[in-house]
């Protein structure tokens, strides 16, 4: 990335996350794990659109609030943005970027962390922490095109979502790539992980359509941009972990979730959400 970007990178950071305004107007809001943190009420960005993610909206199917979160977290990637946040061990390792080109980098984030619609019109990062109330961190997993079919596998197998909407929270809304879910088949359930879920005993339901426009290609290796609770192998998210330990690279990076996607809004969209979000653009079909 050229000097000049890296400098709008961090001149954004600190305008949105440390200036003087940040301070003067903090609120506080009381995340899901009980703490309670400083909101920016000078933060305020504009929706043409509802996004939705409330009523279980995110873990049903494909939502423009999936589409948006997911992008930011793809763009905060590839722009560079997320190279200030290595932590400290990664940095003295030699691993400050992420070690793919764009075309090899996805972000998946499950649907059971979009928690609320975000309102049309104006609104500012109170209606964020309502959409995701957990401190969530951004993290990076290396996988192998083959790892992450299962990981699609695996966080579709509840689908179609009915009633248990509790098993569908690992329902994965993409950015970079297109697959399809062909529930007619039936999941194939191998040992049991967590309360909800089964990991794969084979393949077949899911079919990834391309990758940033290209051949998926089930050999290669992709940078997944996610949380660091799918990271840790929340929800039906084992292979995560497994490919997390496997690849040295993997990380959790020191930014918080719900900033990344700001400046997303921010830096890339000039605060307005216009229509390209109006609904969702038909990255995942269930049929």
């Amino acid at each position: 990335m050229k000097t000049i970007e890296k400098l709008l990178v961090l001149a954004l950071v600190l305008c949105l996350c440390c200036g003087p305004a940040a301070n003067a107007f903090a609120a506080t809001f009381t995340d899901a794990h009980g703490n309670v943190i400083e909101l920016d009420d000078s933060l305020e960005a504009y929706a043409e659109a509802v996004l939705y993610g409330a009523d279980n909206a995110a873990r049903k199917g494909e939502t423009n609030l999936g589409d948006l979160w997911t992008d930011a977290l793809r763009w905060f990637a590839v722009s560079g943005a997320i190279n200030a946040y290595f932590e400290e061990d990664d940095v003295t390792a030699g691993n400050t970027q992420i070690d793919a080109d764009a075309d090899h980098i996805v972000a998946l984030w499950n649907g059971g962390n979009l928690r609320a619609d975000v309102p049309a019109g104006k609104f500012g990062a109170e209606q964020l922490a309502e959409v995701l109330p957990y401190p969530n961190k951004v993290a990076v997993v290396y996988m192998t095109g083959a790892q992450l079919l299962e990981a699609l596998e695996a966080a579709s197998q509840a689908l179609p979502c009915t009633e248990d909407t509790a098993a569908c929270a690992s329902f994965m809304q993409v950015s970079g790539l297109r697959y399809t879910v062909d529930t007619a088949k039936e999941y194939d359930k191998g040992e049991a992980y967590g309360d909800h879920w089964f990991k794969a005993a084979s393949l077949g339901r899911v079919t990834v359509e391309d990758v940033n426009g290209q051949p998926f290609d089930p050999e290669a290796t992709y940078a997944v941009i996610t949380s660091n609770a799918n990271f840790n192998g929340m929800d039906s998210s084992y292979m995560f972990k497994e490919a997390a330990a496997a690849n040295e690279k993997s990380t959790i990076t020191t930014a918080v979730v719900r900033d990344a996607v700001w400046l997303y809004i921010a830096g890339e969209l000039s605060n307005v959400i216009g229509g390209a979000y109006a609904e969702a653009q038909g990255r995942i079909i269930i049929k």
